[in-house]
């Protein structure tokens, strides 16, 4: 962690000039100027859960029945491969779409324990998580291969929910912006602004996700504006304007409501509560 953060203190001194190179400044807009049309969107991510096939469909029923006409946006399931096939037929008919946790960046060959952008492609993705907090420090994703995951996704015509955030320690540091512009500059290495139509991100301050901690819509808000201003640097003003940005980080019923209320929040990357399908349904319906 130590190694982390010199490393980004000492990006920290070419940050002004590369605010300057990329134009931030002259997109400093209001958000709601075109937020209307960015349509929200909720994802559940059941990581490794639940335990059973039965719990799987059961969960994806709760979702797909409080799914309705009147629901504020789109609603995805992130759903461990072994349920895939189970919660496709759970959801068919409905607005609810189905993501993979995660693919390696080839598409086929000797790579035992991984799955291809083209094998979940076939059993009704069309979304994949990339670069989410426990794949970085658990499973030790590093941003070469989340840039390569992003790539094989986006080619084989997968949408992708990229993930970004900084640690306790970064955020105590005041390091979250710079954290998030850092990985977003090189997870979306290669990527294009007429591609920006099939990536979604998702914030998620790491210190919030599994532990009861939240990040309050005030300073999560704070967050996602300066993602929106990297990408008005990098992409345009009016790609900034329409790219989805989530928020995850212990999402529940009694939090969705604040949150989605910020002009730069357009939906939640929801853990523990979409095991609940009650809980979840609730967030899926928040009141607007």
């Amino acid at each position: 962690m130590a190694i982390k953060l010199s490393m980004i203190v000492a990006a920290l001194c070419f940050l002004p000039a590369a605010i300057a190179f990329t134009g931030h400044r002259h997109f400093a807009r209001p958000s709601s100027a075109l937020s209307a049309t960015r349509k929200p969107i909720i994802a559940g991510n059941w990581k490794m859960n639940p335990r059973s096939r039965e719990e799987a469909e059961e969960l994806a029923k709760c979702a797909a029945e409080a799914t309705q006409a009147g629901t504020p946006g789109d609603v995805i399931l992130c759903v461990p491969h072994p349920y895939m096939e189970t919660v496709q037929r759970a959801i068919a008919g409905t607005k609810v779409k189905m993501a993979a946790q995660g693919i390696f960046f080839e598409d086929s060959g000797a790579f035992t324990g991984s799955v291809s952008s083209c094998m979940v492609k076939s059993m009704g993705c069309e979304y994949v998580l990339a670069g989410h907090s426990e794949r970085r420090t658990i499973f030790r994703d590093d941003d070469s291969s989340i840039n390569r995951k992003v790539r094989k996704a986006l080619n084989n015509g997968l949408k992708v929910i990229l993930c970004c955030g900084e640690s306790f320690e970064e955020y105590n540091s005041g390091l979250a912006d710079v954290v998030c512009r850092i990985e977003l500059a090189k997870d979306l290495k290669g990527v294009t602004k007429e591609e920006l139509k099939n990536i979604v991100i998702a914030y998620e301050p790491c210190w919030a996700i599994g532990t009861g901690l939240t990040c309050d819509p005030a300073t999560a808000q704070k967050v996602h504006k300066g993602i929106r201003l990297w990408f008005a640097g990098k992409y345009g003003f009016e790609a900034a304007e329409q790219i989805q940005i989530q928020y995850g980080g212990s999402v529940t019923p009694e939090t969705v409501g604040e949150l989605m209320k910020m002009s730069d929040i357009d939906g939640c990357l929801v853990g523990g509560a979409s095991l609940d399908g009650e809980k979840f349904a609730k967030i899926i319906n928040y009141d607007q």
